[in-house]
């Protein structure tokens, strides 16, 4: 890695933000994790130090990127990058205790298919989608994450949130938790979500150490979003069922960077994705925690616009 923050070079060995630096011969960014520990040097404060153009194209080189054009192998998870995942807001409709709703003390919420509501009635229309991720824990040698547990939820393919958009306010569709196996793993089967005022196409996700204490955002260890590529997107929003949606990603840009969410770079966000609209999509993300770290507040926002009311049905 080059471009590094400059450490102040004093008398003596060099420090960074008042602290010696634990291998003074090497750059910031590369002292080790118990120095990331403390000074909490994630990939985006490195952004924020790099030029925007230089520095996104540095830590490319320095991990696979992701394939944003929808065209990969199927399979397991790949790691496009060995950076933590980037702490996001959980946005004004998480239902995990943040405010009145907590739908992670309902029966049935730890399940695979989240296509239709937990008591068995509506189920959503859309593209098919199989998302994997593969947890890892970086304070263990990275390695697979097994028994936690990861809760999920997004939008419909008309942009709607379950529980809190007028109309569906009774439904569950879309939300659940599922845990790791013995290599990181787990699925849900859910839709490609549509796209809504003021938002890339996302899901939202967080991460629990186990099973049991996913019930309630305070004990997340992680709390991050995920962005669709571009092209993948075009054709899925051609579809009658997605009414509207290709006019509201147009509204935000055309690159993922256009979302204020992502802005500030996406590499660990965006999924290696194959399938076509025909037969659905497979999509699979590596997902880095760093258990030595201190999670941020997931935190109400990041609606459309920035906030306000959910997205109501077009």
């Amino acid at each position: 890695m080059t471009n590094s923050p400059e450490p102040h070079r004093g008398p003596g060995l060099p420090t960074y933000e008042g602290r010696t630096l634990a291998r003074p011969d090497d750059d910031v960014v590369d002292q080790g994790a118990g120095f990331d520990a403390v000074t909490l040097v994630t990939r985006r404060r490195v952004l924020a130090f790099l030029g925007a153009g230089l520095g996104a194209a540095t830590l490319a080189a320095c991990g696979a990127g992701s394939d944003q054009s929808g065209s990969a192998s199927a399979g397991s998870a790949s790691t496009t990058s060995d950076g933590e995942i980037p702490q996001e807001t959980n946005g004004p409709y998480p239902a995990d205790g943040t405010a009145d709703l907590n739908i992670l003390e309902d029966s049935g919420i730890v399940r695979s298919d989240i296509t239709s509501s937990l008591d068995g009635g509506e189920t959503v229309a859309g593209v098919p989608l199989a998302l994997t991720l593969k947890v890892v824990d970086m304070a263990d040698d990275d390695a697979a994450f097994e028994g936690a547990a990861v809760y999920a939820w997004q939008c419909d393919a008309q942009g709607r949130y379950s529980m809190y958009t007028s109309g569906v306010e009774d439904q569950t569709w879309l939300r659940g938790v599922q845990v790791a196996d013995a290599d990181g793993e787990l699925t849900f089967t859910t839709i490609v979500p549509g796209c809504y005022q003021g938002r890339w196409t996302h899901v939202h996700f967080e991460v629990y150490p186990d099973v049991d204490s996913a019930t309630d955002v305070a004990n997340a260890i992680a709390t991050s979003q995920l962005a669709f590529p571009p092209d993948m997107l075009a054709d899925v929003y051609a579809l009658d069922t997605y009414a509207g949606s290709a006019e509201n990603l147009a509204g935000v840009g055309t690159s993922i960077s256009d979302d204020n969410i992502f802005a500030d770079g996406s590499d660990l966000q965006v999924p290696t994705v194959s399938g076509d609209v025909s037969s659905g999509y497979t999509a699979s993300l590596t997902v880095n925690v760093d258990t030595t770290t201190q999670p941020s507040a997931g935190g109400m926002g990041g609606g459309p616009q920035g906030g306000g009311a959910p997205p109501s049905s077009r």
